[in-house]
């Protein structure tokens, strides 16, 4: 975990190595003052020598003045070196991200890559920045007073055995029992960002149905809970303070009762005054540096847990790959599935799609009709690739798309989801997703033929008129309609609409539809529907049922001789009579 997280110091490696040997220095410099100070006490004031209590006094000064330089240089350097680190992290864990396909999104929740991009890089990035600065000042502090402490007085440091071996055992108590409860504690954390993720989306439905009570009884359920789970893990790491507590009043203890005793039996000969207020000093050094070694003990336990999950998400192994020299011209529109089979889980006694075979004749238009979880979507997302088949092959323009340069495939298979997601910016901008060159004539051409144009145009700033993240702004239709011209802009080979048209009326649908005959005459035209009449002018219908293509054929040989299309017709048509 740790060889992985540390790749991404990248350009910082330089100040992250510096930092820990100004913590060097400024620990040298710090160490050496109470020794100055002893010998000011024994060799200066008792003795009367006040020369040597100034020179011995400008030079503790100088001392004092270069640890706060190299400790203020040294912690001006780790905070960029774990600002920069932390940037790199949540960089390249988009990155990441960015390239899975989507059976690897299906294996993380939305909420759980927020989760892990926001407060588990915070978490790993503190712990970055304690490792380079006082994961070094600490430890080599603590011998270092340990050291000055032998040799100002061998006896009495033996005290520190036993602070040292009282800590040791309780800081391994510690870390054992917290860190499988503080990963427990992340995996609940997720589950609240859910939560919330879910209800500020869809809190229009919330309050259409008057369910913001219900909403934040459930949210302060599992907040209660997250709290509950954080206390459990926090009691177990609390205890570090009483048993330090207990640990340094202790040894101050000690240290004053055997050096004063010392001091009075040997009349000063064994021990000095001098002596005994250095040792003080290093006590205080060596018990606080040991207080601090053990916080980093505990912010290390709760950083290992959000460093495993970063690392899940790092070495999640992308689905969909490459060949070296992939195809990168998609030649025209025809589509071809031979004996496809697909599962979800990759499991081929639990298929989603069993035994596909179908020509589709590169500018024709398709109609896919089936009802509530019979594959059509699962169809459709097989030709840009959004999934691999499990079993067989899917060609477009007669290549396997399994050949073909991702990017080069997608850019001509362009696809409209169930899902109209519009960004945050302009409606200019949105559309550029298609083509990021786009002029504003082909704007206006991708939207004249998605039916949308006129209402674009009627807004007071047209193109630039401003989208609220997720175009919240907008109505289902007009969200539609703007993707639809999004998907137009990229000059696609092959077009899917996915239930795209459904929330627009029939008649704006059969103009989308008659413009795009008139428009893109050479693009495959996928259209997924639940209406028939979206449908029913294509050149071919494929009626999925479970899984499986149960007919193809036109809308009238369908109805002559297909059940299922022909009792999703009937009903239809009874209902157009009923509210005509």
């Amino acid at each position: 975990m740790i060889r992985k997280l540390s790749h991404f110091i990248g350009e910082y490696k330089k100040i992250t190595i510096l930092t820990p040997v100004l913590m060097v220095l400024e620990v040298l410099c710090e160490v050496f003052i109470p020794f100055l100070m002893s010998k000011i006490i024994d060799d200066g004031i008792n003795k009367g020598d006040m020369d040597f209590v100034v020179r011995t006094g400008l030079l503790m000064m100088l001392m004092a003045l270069l640890s706060l330089v190299f400790g203020a240089a040294g912690a001006i350097l780790a905070c960029k070196a774990s600002a920069g680190f932390e940037k790199n992290l949540r960089y390249g864990l988009m990155s990441k991200v960015q390239k899975f396909s989507f059976s690897n999104i299906d294996r993380f929740s939305t909420a759980s890559l927020v989760t892990r991009m926001t407060t588990d890089v915070s978490n790993v990035q503190m712990a970055f920045q304690m490792m380079i600065r006082i994961c070094f000042r600490a430890p080599i502090m603590l011998v270092s007073a340990l050291v000055m402490a032998f040799v100002t007085n061998r006896r009495l440091s033996f005290v520190f055995v036993f602070a040292i071996i009282l800590l040791g055992g309780a800081l391994a108590l510690i870390v054992t029992n917290a860190f499988p409860r503080f990963r427990y504690v992340f995996e609940k954390y997720d589950g609240v960002n859910a939560g919330v993720q879910e209800n500020l989306t869809g809190i229009r439905v919330v309050k259409a149905y008057v369910r913001e009570e219900h909403e934040t009884k459930k949210f302060h359920k599992a907040s209660e809970f997250l709290y509950k789970c954080f206390v459990a893990a926090e009691k177990i790491v609390i205890m570090n303070g009483p048993v330090m507590n207990l640990t340094m009043y202790a040894c101050m203890i000690g240290i004053f009762w055997f050096g004063a005793s010392l001091i009075v039996k040997s009349g000063g000969t064994d021990m000095t005054v001098g002596q005994l207020s250095t040792f003080m000093e290093y006590t205080m050094n060596i018990l606080m540096n040991l207080m601090m070694i053990s916080m980093i003990f505990v912010m290390l336990t709760l950083a290992k847990t959000s460093g495993e999950r970063i690392v899940e998400v790092l070495d999640e192994k992308i689905d969909l790959t490459q060949k070296e020299n992939a195809e990168k011209e998609v030649k025209n529109g025809e589509i071809v599935f031979e004996n496809v089979d697909f599962s979800y889980s990759n499991n081929r006694d639990n298929l989603n799609l069993e035994n596909i075979n179908v020509r589709i004749p590169s500018g024709s238009v398709v109609g896919v009709i089936g009802g509530t979880g019979t594959g059509k979507s699962t169809f459709v997302q097989l030709i840009p690739r959004l999934y691999d088949v499990t079993d067989g092959s899917v060609k477009v323009g007669g290549v396997d798309v399994r050949d073909y340069e991702l990017k080069a495939l997608r850019d001509k298979v362009s696809m409209v989801l169930q899902k109209n997601v519009l960004f945050y910016g302009t409606i200019a901008e949105n559309l550029r997703w298609g083509n990021e060159n786009a002029t504003e004539e082909q704007m206006r051409q991708a939207c004249r033929s998605a039916q949308i144009s006129d209402f674009v145009e009627s807004l007071p700033d047209g193109y630039n008129s401003h989208v609220e993240q997720g175009g919240t702004n907008f109505s289902g239709g007009q969200k539609q309609r703007l993707c639809i011209a999004r998907a137009l802009l990229k000059e696609p080979k092959v077009l899917i609409l996915d239930d795209s048209t459904s929330a627009v009326d029939t008649k704006t649908d059969a103009a989308i539809r008659r413009s795009f005959r008139e428009y893109i005459p050479d693009v495959t035209k996928i259209i997924i529907a639940q209406r028939i009449s979206s449908v029913a002018d294509a050149d071919m219908i494929i009626v999925l049922d479970e899984g499986k293509i149960n007919d193809v054929g036109t809308h009238e040989e369908l109805l002559e001789r297909n059940e299922i299309y022909r009792e999703v017709y009937d009903s239809q048509m009874r209902g157009a009579d009923f509210d005509g």
